[in-house]
C-alpha cells in the first residue's frame, strides 16, 4: 500500500515583481536539497529508497508543489522530509553555484528545443498580463542567475513560505494519522529564515492587458538531422477567460475539450480527438498546417485560452485568419453531438488523471489552498454535465469584447500587424482586413 504526502504553498514567479525575477526557478531546482537533518540529495534519496519511495518538486506561476511518495508505512519519514525540505534547507553556497548552471543549461535549452510550445507560453502570458503576476517571466532571466544567493531566497522565503500560504495533503492516508504527523513536524516549527514579522506579501490581482510579443528566429537550424523538420513559423492567440474560481470556468473547460486539435501527424484512435473541430476544420482541411492546438491556462484571478497553430512562413497571414475565424465560430452555433462528445471526453479525462496520484495532489491542494475546500470529481462531473450550448455562447461572446493577446515566433515576415488580428476578432466572420496592393 502506498501513501503520499504534499505541501503546496502559495509562492510562485507571479510573486517576484517586488524581487529579482527567477527565484521560484532556484527554489524548484534546490528542493531536496541538504537540509537541517540530512547532508546531501543523496542521503535524502536512500532514505527514501528504505520505504520505496520518491520525491520531485514543481514550480508554477503561483504555486510550488513538494511530492513524496512512499509505502504507507513510511507517513511519519514522508511528512517529516516535506517540513525539514521546505523550512530547514542549507541552500550551500556549493549547491547554489550547481543550480545556476543547471539553470543556464536549461535556458539554452529552451531557445534550442524543436518544441516551442514552452516558450509560446511564456510568451503569450507575457503578452496578455504585460509586467505584472502571471505575465512575470517563469524561468530566470540570465542576468539574473548570479544575482540570486542564499540572503535573496531568504528574505523571498520569509515572506512566501508562512503557515497561511501553505497545505499540507495526503492521498492513500488517514485524515487522523497526516493530522498527527503535521502537529508533530510541522507545528510551531520554526523555518530556518526565523519567522520575522513579514513584509512585502504582493496580493496583486492579475492585469489583463492583452497585446502582442514578437520573436524574430531563424527557425531553419532547430533540427539538423537526417530528417530536418521543416522550417515553421507559430503563432499563439489567446483571449482572456476566467478564473478557477467562477463558475463559467467549467463551460470554458468544456469548450477547450470542443477545440482540442493536435499534430498534422499524431495517430488517430478513440479518445485522440479526431472529432474536435480544430481537427475537423482546419487540420483536415488546410494540408499545409502543421498544428493547431487548444490550451486553457487558469489561476485563481484569471485565465487564458489560447490557440496555438504552425505552419511555413509563406502561409502566416492565412493561418492567423484561420484562428481568428475559428475563435469567431466559437460563438456560433454549436451542434449537440460535438457538445455530448466534449463534455463527456472532459469528464473521462478528469476521472483518467484522478488514477494518477501526483494529479489528485495538486487538484486537493490548488483547490484548498484557493478556497479552503476541495470539490470531489462527482460534484464536478455534475457541473459538466449541466453545460448547456447557450453557455458556450455565452462565455465566448463576453471573451471575444477583450484585446487579443498575441505571441509570433520565427520568420514573421507575413504576419499581419496586431491592429489587424484585433479587427478580425471584432468582425462578423473572423476576416482579417484585405490588404489592396496599388500597383503603378
Amino acid at each position: 500500500d502506498r501513501a503520499g504526502g504534499l505541501i503546496l504553498v502559495n509562492s510562485g514567479s507571479r510573486h517576484e515583481a517586488k524581487y529579482l525575477s527567477g527565484i521560484s526557478h532556484f527554489l524548484e531546482k534546490l528542493a531536496f536539497s541538504s537540509t537541517a537533518q540530512f547532508g546531501s540529495k543523496d542521503e535524502i534519496l536512500l532514505t527514501l529508497e528504505k520505504h520505496g519511495g520518491i520525491c520531485d518538486c514543481q514550480a508554477s506561476r503561483d504555486t510550488i508543489m513538494y511530492a513524496v511518495s512512499a509505502d504507507t508505512r513510511g507517513l511519519d519519514t514522508v511528512v517529516n522530509l516535506l517540513a525539514d525540505v521546505a523550512l530547514q534547507p542549507r541552500l550551500s553556497d556549493e549547491e547554489i553555484e550547481m543550480t545556476r548552471m543547471a539553470i543556464r543549461f536549461e535556458l539554452e535549452d529552451l531557445n534550442m528545443r524543436p518544441d516551442p510550445e514552452p516558450l509560446l507560453t511564456e510568451m503569450i502570458h507575457a503578452a496578455a498580463y504585460r509586467g505584472n503576476t502571471v505575465g512575470l517571466n517563469r524561468f530566470c532571466p540570465v542576468e539574473n542567475t548570479d544575482k540570486i544567493d542564499r540572503e535573496v531566497l531568504h528574505s523571498y522565503l520569509r515572506n512566501y513560505y508562512t503557515p497561511d500560504r501553505m497545505v499540507l495533503a495526503g492521498v492513500g492516508i488517514e485524515h487522523e494519522q497526516l493530522v498527527e504527523c503535521a502537529k508533530k513536524h510541522l507545528l510551531g516549527a520554526e523555518p530556518v529564515w526565523g519567522s520575522g514579522q513579514t513584509r512585502d506579501v504582493d496580493r496583486s490581482v492579475a492585469q489583463y492587458t492583452g497585446g502582442i510579443v514578437k520573436v524574430e528566429k531563424d527557425m531553419s537550424d532547430v533540427s539538423l538531422g537526417p530528417t530536418p523538420i521543416p522550417e515553421l513559423t507559430h503563432i499563439m492567440i489567446g483571449l482572456e477567460s476566467c478564473s478557477f474560481l467562477e463558475e463559467d470556468f467549467i463551460p470554458f473547460a468544456v469548450l477547450n475539450m470542443m477545440m482540442g486539435g493536435g499534430g498534422s501527424f499524431s495517430a488517430g484512435g478513440p479518445g485522440k480527438g479526431m472529432f474536435t473541430r480544430l481537427y475537423l476544420n482546419v487540420l483536415n482541411r488546410h494540408h499545409w498546417m502543421y498544428n493547431a492546438t487548444s490550451y486553457h491556462h487558469s489561476y485563481e484571478d484569471t485565465g487564458l485560452l489560447c490557440i496555438h497553430a504552425s505552419a511555413d512562413p509563406k502561409q502566416v497571414r492565412e493561418m492567423v485568419e484561420i484562428i481568428t475565424r475559428e475563435f469567431i465560430l466559437m460563438a456560433g452555433a454549436v451542434g449537440e453531438v460535438e457538445l455530448e462528445r466534449a463534455k463527456t471526453q472532459l469528464k473521462s479525462m478528469l476521472m483518467m488523471n484522478l488514477e494518477s496520484r501526483p494529479v489528485i495532489f495538486e487538484d486537493v491542494g490548488r483547490q484548498v489552498l484557493a478556497t479552503n475546500t476541495r470539490k470531489l470529481p462527482h460534484e464536478l462531473c455534475a457541473l459538466i454535465s449541466q453545460v448547456k450550448s447557450t453557455d458556450i455562447k455565452r462565455v465566448v461572446t463576453k471573451m471575444l469584447h477583450k484585446k487579443p493577446a498575441v505571441a509570433a515566433l520565427g520568420d514573421l515576415t507575413d504576419l499581419p500587424t496586431y491592429e489587424h488580428i484585433q479587427a478580425a476578432l471584432s468582425s462578423k466572420d473572423g476576416r482579417l482586413p484585405r490588404m489592396y496592393r496599388l500597383f503603378r
